[in-house]
């Protein structure tokens, strides 16, 4: 997993996988940051962590390969970005295109990027949500692996929606990326199917 902050989806995914049943297990934790909650859970779960900052790399393109290496040793089956608040580069999708996931704050493809919560008060929506997607090379563009409705309430300002969004988020992660895990999953003509391949 991939963090950038207080690590509240690690968090959910860690208490997850303390349970055999769930069928999964955090291999390590990075971070793109140093001193950040994100870490300091994993650490307190007994989980590896590494960190790389883009700002001690020469290029972009060497942080991104750095980090794909880091990745790389740990051999995850699924790379999970989790409030990491950094794009990923070519170097990492062409590893890990296909097998790495991202949630998003809003129903895709509604108000995609850094803003979606108060985008959607900002339209006046009813119902937004999150979005587990697939990431690759555009913003918040990939295969949608599942998503999950909030409704809008006439009260709401950005804080409280996003509380209420992030809390739905937790909730689709851990299921979606448990079941990812127990039975596998394809993506055909950006439709992402869990389970065993088709025959």
């Amino acid at each position: 997993m991939l963090v950038s902050g207080a690590g509240t989806n690690l968090q959910a995914l860690l208490d997850a996988c303390a349970d055999p049943a769930y069928g999964a297990e955090v291999v390590a934790v990075g971070a793109d940051r140093d001193g950040i909650e994100g870490l300091a859970r994993a650490e307190h779960a007994g989980v590896p962590t590494f960190v790389h900052r883009v700002k001690d790399h020469a290029s972009r393109e060497e942080w991104d390969a750095a980090l794909t290496a880091t990745c790389l040793d740990y051999r995850p089956d699924v790379v999970v970005l989790a409030g990491f608040m950094k794009l990923t580069g070519t170097t990492f999708l062409a590893e890990f295109g296909g097998r790495c996931v991202n949630t998003h704050p809003a129903l895709s493809p509604s108000f995609p990027g850094m803003r979606g919560p108060a985008e959607a008060l900002e339209y006046g929506v009813k119902v937004t949500g999150a979005t587990l997607f697939v990431v690759d090379a555009g913003v918040d563009t990939g295969p949608i692996v599942a998503q999950v409705a909030v409704p809008v309430e006439d009260d709401d300002d950005v804080d409280a929606l996003h509380e209420r969004i992030k809390v739905a988020e937790r909730a689709m992660l851990v299921d979606t990326v448990g079941r990812m895990a127990r039975e596998g999953f394809t993506i055909t003509d950006r439709k992402v199917r869990l389970g065993p391949p088709a025959r």
